[in-house]
């Protein structure tokens, strides 16, 4: 399955999909007064071509950017040489990626979901660290890809799968962004 993925987001990047702009929450999030989320080392989940970890890393964060597409990290990579920004990319099967414990201040994951990598995901972070994690809900069928159940959350399940985390900040439904609309949860929360 791993050679699967990494062919079909291989293809995908090397056809020039992807957004350069960094997402909408993260920028929200790290804009806001309302939480104080001081510099340090995160990680990017699924970074794809880079573009919140090339976002992180011009606020200051330590970043290690994991991805399955050696193409879209060679992009990443040249993205943040020509910005010299200094990144760790790191090539990773996240269905069966294995994360230091006790080791990051942020991670961010966006537009991905591996239920199993969540719990690791939780461990990886220190105590008083953020998660802020988007992806598509269930209801996204009605509009198109993904559709796949298997990469949808159901309703307040995002919720759950953070249960005895602070939530911070919490939302789900339909977003309009970019001229584009979907159906997606958002989550900031942070480690006790």
């Amino acid at each position: 399955m791993a050679t699967e993925d990494q062919k079909h987001w291989d293809e995908k990047h090397a056809g020039g999909h992807g957004e350069d702009a960094p997402s909408p929450f993260l920028e929200e999030i790290l804009g806001s007064p309302s939480w104080k989320i001081e510099p340090g080392r995160a990680l990017d989940i699924a970074t794809g071509k880079g573009r919140n970890a090339v976002f992180l890393a011009t606020k200051g964060f330590r970043v290690d950017a994991m991805d399955i597409s050696s193409v879209a990290l060679e992009e990443a990579g040249k993205t943040a040489k020509a910005k010299r920004l200094d990144i760790n990319f790191i090539e990773a099967d996240l269905d069966h990626a294995d994360l230091p414990e006790n080791a990051y201040d942020l991670i961010v994951n966006f537009n991905f979901l591996e239920r199993g990598l969540v719990p690791k995901m939780k461990a990886a972070l220190k105590p008083g660290g953020h998660i802020v994690f988007e992806t598509y809900l269930i209801d996204q069928k009605e509009l198109g890809h993904p559709r796949n159940p298997a990469y949808l959350l159901g309703h307040n399940e995002l919720l759950d799968l953070f249960r005895g985390f602070r939530v911070l900040c919490y939302r789900e439904g339909r977003v309009f962004q970019e001229e584009k609309n979907s159906f997606r949860a958002s989550l900031l929360a942070q480690k006790d």
